[in-house]
């Protein structure tokens, strides 16, 4: 299973797709109607979609996997009692699959044979989505759930987080523990460091300024820099995500502690904490479909 894409409403999907593809550094997929597809340099054939409507939320955000991943996730959705219908994408890719409602509101879609695309060029442009995370009202409830019930895997807990992966990927998805649900951020893949460093000065060129980085994670080990985009949320430059074995030992908060000051190993960044919180409560999570029964 991968983590493919989100699917973010706003009023002004064009200025968004704007900013994304002049500044930050993706690249346009298409346009349908008012919906703007951008993609990086990898085989999704989008990673972001900016949808209009007159509030701002998240529509969903996208997994594909296997049609034998999709069935036996059908049936532990189907035994939980979430929320969920059936789904065929009319986005980029097509496929077939589910809409999951989990617990606390966060809308998940899982599409199996969905269609990628031949990478393209492009050193500064993202290779895919490395997370997507959402802020919790109680995040060790949310891990437990999509452990038993999407067959995820808790990776690493923190005092601020529950890191979840979906594949060897230290973490495709997050649980903050904020005492309220929302999208927390959203969280590219670059090819390297350079890459991440040169979007930093990208971004500052166009009097953007990190709201946090650039440092390296604990959980994860990933080089990061984040910024608070001008149509609302969180965005994260990221690269080098710890690979693990399929046996991993989740951490516990104890420990990943950081010496008085430091809020990652290197030591050398600010942190832009009331900012971030009024970005991170921005984007809520809004069902547009009614529940209905999975095909078998």
């Amino acid at each position: 299973m991968k983590l493919r894409s989100i699917e973010l409403a706003l009023p002004d999907p064009a200025a968004a797709a704007a900013f994304m593809t002049e500044v930050w550094g993706m690249a346009p997929s298409e346009v349908r109607g008012d919906t703007h597809y951008l993609r990086g340099s990898g085989p999704f054939p989008y990673l972001v979609a900016f949808e209009k409507s007159d509030e701002e939320f998240v529509r969903s955000t996208t997994f594909v996997c296997s049609a034998g991943d999709l069935a036996a996730l059908k049936e532990r959705v189907g035994q939980a009692g979430w929320p969920c219908c059936p789904a065929a994408s009319e986005d980029p890719g097509a496929g077939e699959g589910i809409l999951v409602e989990l617990p606390e509101g966060v809308i998940l879609r899982f599409l199996a044979g969905s269609t990628e695309v031949a990478p393209i060029e492009g050193r500064d442009l993202p290779v895919r989505l490395t997370h997507v995370v959402f802020n919790a009202a109680d995040a060790e409830a949310c891990g437990h759930a999509v452990e038993d019930v999407l067959g995820f895997k808790v990776s690493d807990r923190t005092k601020g987080m529950v890191f979840v992966r979906c594949n060897d990927s230290h973490h495709s998805t997050a649980f903050a523990r904020a005492g309220f649900t929302s999208l927390n951020h959203i969280a590219f893949e670059m090819e390297d460091i350079d890459a991440v460093m040169r979007g930093i000065g990208r971004l500052r060129d166009h009097a953007h300024a990190p709201a946090w980085g650039p440092g390296r994670h604990g959980p994860g080990a990933n080089v990061y820099a984040y910024f608070i985009a001008p149509y609302g949320p969180v965005i994260e430059f990221s690269t080098a995500v710890e690979k693990v074995p399929e046996d991993y030992k989740a951490g516990a908060p104890e420990d990943w502690t950081w010496p008085p000051n430091r809020i990652d190993q290197w030591g050398i960044s600010d942190k832009d904490f009331d900012g971030l919180r009024v970005a991170e409560e921005r984007f809520r999570f809004r069902r547009q479909w009614a529940p209905a029964p999975l095909e078998d």
